[in-house]
């Protein structure tokens, strides 16, 4: 088999619910869970496979099953394990061990390897594709592992838990030595900080008015790998918004733009980029590989993509819109701008009413068949595009660093423990912030029901038909 690297997330959610079943009062304790898979051909930063494994669902110990506790050991029977495996082999799932160390901190001892290495092997003749361990330690630590199918182990590049605030373990440290230029950031933030936003991979979709800044500030914040996704040239009337650009830039791409511009900064960042359309096929190995994701793009298309990502492999999405208008009658303006944050346990933007679907059905036809786009608009059955939406620098800039706030508030929690803020609502002509207590609607497939949690890989990708 070939050579790969595992992380593990674990949504938010779902380590509350772990914490509940397995606060036993000093005694070991013990779960399982089914986790979905992002397989990973080729990380677009270096080119390796990778598998993401996400936590899809938790499964309690049945009470008849448990045998015995205390504070070094436990015990159960394996009737749901064997229900376990059976489930992961229906559904392409992987399934998981979860155990507690009370006493100390994580780790796996000599009777850990034991006793996974003969639960390994039958997870291997059930035919599913690995177990995972996971250990968490009364000091707060994690630890976790894979066992593949042919018998070798391998340990977890890092774990995290994602929900408004992001906690990683595993990966860069404090004493991996100082960033001299992110120093003052440091001095706010802590030592820890700057190793952790450097081990980040953030991908960027859209690389306009929104997208060109909040490239620009995630370089200088020290981001450590940057993915570009955009599939435009710029144009002259870009010149206005896009940071970076120049009039001899006229035709050039905007990832290469923004990748000559953070490059000659010189500043460690490893970048990416991805000419064409978020929805193209052959973006899906780099979207996947990505930590966070900053939604910059105009389009409903590329938001229905990003909006579905952030549930099924539990990766934060940030997304900014903004709305501008001159009012014919009282020359006055309306001036909005909008910062929504999506993470398992929070409203979608289907919900939050942020995507038109029949626009974004439109968009899709255009880029996969532009005749019969031409056709059907020629018959008014599409909308198609109107004249070209106003933008100003200022406008588009200052909400891309409210974007960008949004992952601090998830690395620090600076603005309080739930991190990000789920929708923020600017309006410029009024001096106001809302802040907006959207709901997810009953049954809805992406956020309410939970079906899309951490499902990770299937068929159709993302279940998007068509």
């Amino acid at each position: 088999m070939m050579s790969q690297a595992f992380d593990l997330t674990i949504l938010e959610p779902h380590w509350s619910r772990l914490h509940g079943l397995l606060d036993t009062g000093g005694a070991e304790a013990s779960a399982y869970a089914l986790l979905g898979r992002a397989t990973i051909g080729a990380d677009p930063w270096t080119g390796s496979p990778r598998t993401r494994l996400v936590s899809h669902e938790i499964h309690p110990i049945a009470d008849a099953e448990k045998i015995s506790a205390s504070p070094v050991h436990v015990t159960w029977a394996t009737g749901g394990f064997m229900r376990l495996l059976s489930e992961a082999m229906c559904a392409d799932l992987v399934p998981a061990l979860i155990h507690t160390h009370p006493g100390s901190s994580a780790f796996f001892s000599k009777q850990d390897n034991a006793n996974e290495a003969e639960l390994a092997r039958t997870a291997g003749i059930k035919g599913v594709r690995g177990l995972v361990s996971i250990v968490l330690g009364g000091d707060g630590s994690v630890c976790a592992r894979i066992w593949l199918p042919d018998g070798t182990r391998v340990d977890m590049a890092h774990i995290q838990v994602v929900g408004g605030r992001l906690r990683r373990w595993g990966g860069p440290t404090a004493g991996d030595g100082a960033i001299e230029h992110l120093d003052r950031q440091a001095r706010l933030f802590g030592s820890g900080f700057n190793p952790l936003v450097r081990s980040l991979q953030v991908g960027v979709i859209g690389c306009g008015g929104t997208g060109s800044p909040v490239a620009m500030m995630l370089a200088r914040l020290g981001v450590g790998h940057l993915l570009l996704v955009d599939d435009d040239t710029v144009e002259v009337t870009n010149l206005n918004r896009v940071h970076g650009s120049r009039r001899s830039d006229v035709g050039v791409p905007k990832v290469d733009v923004l990748e000559r511009e953070i490059v000659a900064a010189d500043l460690g960042v490893r970048v990416a980029k991805w000419k064409g359309w978020a929805n193209d096929s052959g973006a899906r190995d780099a979207l996947r590989s990505c930590d966070v994701i900053l939604g910059c793009t105009d389009d409903n298309a590329g938001r229905v993509l990003i909006n579905r990502l952030a549930y099924f492999y539990g990766i934060p999405v940030i997304d900014v819109g903004l709305r501008m208008r001159a009012r014919s009658v009282d020359a006055s303006f309306d001036i909005h701008g909008r910062v929504t944050t999506l993470v398992p346990g929070r409203p979608c933007l289907i919900c939050g009413g942020f995507i038109n679907p029949r626009r974004a059905a439109e968009e899709a036809l255009e880029r996969t068949d532009p005749a019969e786009f031409k056709r059907r608009k020629a018959e008014a059955y599409v909308e198609g595009g109107g004249d070209p939406a106003p933008a100003v620098v200022t406008f588009t800039t200052e909400m891309a660093a409210v974007a960008v706030n949004e992952v601090l508030a998830l690395l620090t929690g600076f603005h309080g423990d739930g991190g990000m803020v789920p929708t923020r609502y600017r309006r410029f002509h009024l001096r106001d912030d809302r802040f907006l207590g959207v709901a997810s609607k009953p049954g809805c497939p992406v956020c309410e029901t939970e079906w899309s949690w951490g499902r990770g890989d299937i068929q159709p990708f993302l279940d998007l038909v068509g």
